[in-house]
């Protein structure tokens, strides 16, 4: 099999992203992650099989449609004080109501993909690439845990010269990381914590593996422009104490960069849709204390 032909699950292509990566770039979120962050605005990139998502307020009603009810044969969907209701403890993840939904209320997270169809959607913005020094970023969810797919998809547009960047949480085998380097043009790495326990209260996993792949990652590949990245989480890392850690371990080498994200709510609609609960509903950041975070990191 060429690296053209594999495949792997793809959850969106977003295009004319500035932000992650040099220039225009276009983002390819894979599915799967090994961490289960409190704050993911990414909910529909944990599991790594695609996955039903219904969002209430683009349905067209069971008196106007209820082409989902009728295509549904589990029994998933019902109809309660006239509102279409989504049992997921009966669902088979069919997606016969997504076929039948004309309006996307009902909607599946992933999709199957080659790695020449998604370069067939990257290469459409070829043009603002050439013009901005951009190109196609891996993200997700975490692109290494489909990391053959990944490493193929990077090899094969590295063939194509198209600019490449991986986003990355870095737990997984190092091996996965290091062919993917390989073909990259930049690393995008997150440290969210040196604390191994309070990583573990907030992501699921503890921090070791994630602290030993970047300290090999700048070993190996000593020229490589990394970026490293740490979310800013309200009731987690948001102290002058943790972040300083963070930067000071952190080597000042010309090639590396450090960067803090502000935490903010965007994918808090999409637990909803899946039927989850968000568990930081109501939190805040403040903006004096980001910026005063980040005067003190840089």
């Amino acid at each position: 099999m060429t690296d053209a032909q594999v495949q792997g699950i793809v959850f969106n292509i977003q295009k004319f992203s500035v932000h992650d990566g040099e220039g225009i770039r276009t983002l390819v979120f894979l599915k799967g992650c090994p961490l289960r962050c409190r704050w993911c605005s990414n909910p529909e990139s944990q599991n790594l099989q695609p996955e039903h998502a219904f969002n209430p307020s683009r349905c067209l009603t069971a008196e106007v449609c209820g082409r989902c009810l009728t295509a549904c044969k589990t029994g998933a969907l019902s109809l309660v004080n006239g509102l279409i209701m989504h049992d997921r403890s009966k669902c088979r993840e069919c997606f016969d109501c997504v076929r039948a939904c004309p309006s996307g209320a009902q909607s599946v997270y992933g999709e199957t993909m080659s790695v020449a169809q998604v370069l067939d959607k990257v290469e459409e913005d070829g043009v603002f690439y050439h013009r901005s020094g951009g190109g196609m970023t891996l993200s997700g969810g975490e692109a290494m845990m489909q990391h053959e797919f990944a490493a193929a998809l990077l090899r094969e547009a590295r063939r194509h010269h198209i600019n490449t960047t991986i986003e990355t949480c870095g737990c997984y085998p190092y091996e996965y990381l290091h062919e993917a380097c390989k073909y990259l043009d930049k690393l995008i790495f997150d440290i969210k914590s040196l604390d191994p326990v309070l990583h573990k209260q907030h992501t699921g996993v503890d921090n070791m593996l994630i602290l030993r792949n970047f300290a090999r990652v700048c070993e190996d590949f000593p020229q490589l422009p990394i970026l490293v990245r740490t979310p800013v989480i309200p009731g987690f890392n948001d102290n002058e104490d943790d972040i300083l850690a963070i930067r000071e371990s952190i080597p000042r080498r010309p090639n590396i960069e450090y960067e803090l994200l502000a935490y903010h709510r965007m994918g808090q609609p999409k637990y909803a849709y899946l039927g989850r609960e968000y568990a930081l509903d109501g939190a805040r950041l403040d903006d004096q204390k980001i910026q005063r975070l980040r005067d003190i990191s840089a």
